[in-house]
């Protein structure tokens, strides 16, 4: 885990910030090879990257800044663009993204719910799946001790360590960024058959905010809010219940989607 990679000068090059570039130019880079091969939109893909990469990166920080760490950030209101220190919630990056990537199609009148199907979803979760890689070379999105010899040590430089010094903790980002790729798979396998307009991202939603739930028990950066459960859990149960349900409800009134069988 290396915080600092390298430095040009006294600029330092950090890993959170390269990896993070990296994940949204391989999502990007994912989402145009899945509209070029269903053969529409590819041309809007790199443009709506840029876009709602901006978005998702302003919404993450603004997430984690009034869900997570508002107790510090009220009296440090002046590091809240501080992204480079870390402190991203891939929750409102998700949200801010979708919502400018809403805008974006119905200026241009692409059909909203078959891009996302096609190639929103599935480039989503592997972006975050690689983002994840992030927060492991910064040392945050931690998890708890895991009471035992076995975890994962950060190194004296990281708000894990500061938090929690030599305990061995559960690897929850690192678990997270394995599970979105089993997540990515399975995305793909479910457009391989028939099914309704609209399941696809739907079902994206349903599985990683499953995950991102049970995960959550595992974390140790920040604590409850309600119920003894966390902010992120939260909103991960609302995810839940109203995707099973637009899920369901898709599924009777939707469009039918079917495979084509060459």
């Amino acid at each position: 885990m290396h915080q600092y990679l390298f430095f040009i000068g006294d600029f330092p090059i950090r890993a959170y910030g390269l990896i993070l570039s990296l994940a949204i130019i391989l999502a990007v880079g994912t989402a145009y090879f899945l509209a070029r091969q269903d053969g529409r939109w590819q041309h809007h893909v790199l443009d709506m990257g840029v876009y709602c990469g901006l978005a998702g990166i302003i919404g993450a920080r603004l997430w984690d800044v009034f869900f997570f760490d508002w107790a510090y950030y009220q009296d440090h209101l002046l590091e809240i663009p501080f992204v480079w220190q870390g402190g991203m919630a891939i929750q409102g990056g998700v949200i801010a993204g979708a919502l400018v990537g809403y805008i974006y199609t119905k200026i241009h009148k692409i059909d909203t719910w078959a891009f996302a199907d096609i190639v929103a979803a599935p480039a989503i979760i592997m972006g975050q799946a690689i983002g994840r890689a992030a927060n492991l070379m910064n040392g945050d999105a931690f998890g708890n001790p895991t009471g035992g010899s076995f975890g994962l040590l950060y190194p004296s430089t990281t708000l894990a360590h500061a938090t929690y010094g030599d305990k061995p903790l559960w690897p929850a980002e690192v678990w997270e960024g394995q599970i979105d790729v089993v997540i990515f798979c399975l995305l793909l396998l479910f457009r391989c058959t028939d099914h309704r307009k609209g399941q696809v991202f739907i079902l994206y939603a349903v599985l990683y905010s499953a995950a991102r739930f049970l995960l959550e028990f595992l974390r140790g950066d920040y604590g409850a809010l309600l119920w003894g459960l966390k902010s992120a859990q939260l909103t991960s149960l609302a995810a839940i219940v109203v995707g099973l349900a637009l899920f369901a409800w898709v599924g009777v009134k939707g469009e039918k989607i079917s495979v084509r069988k060459k």
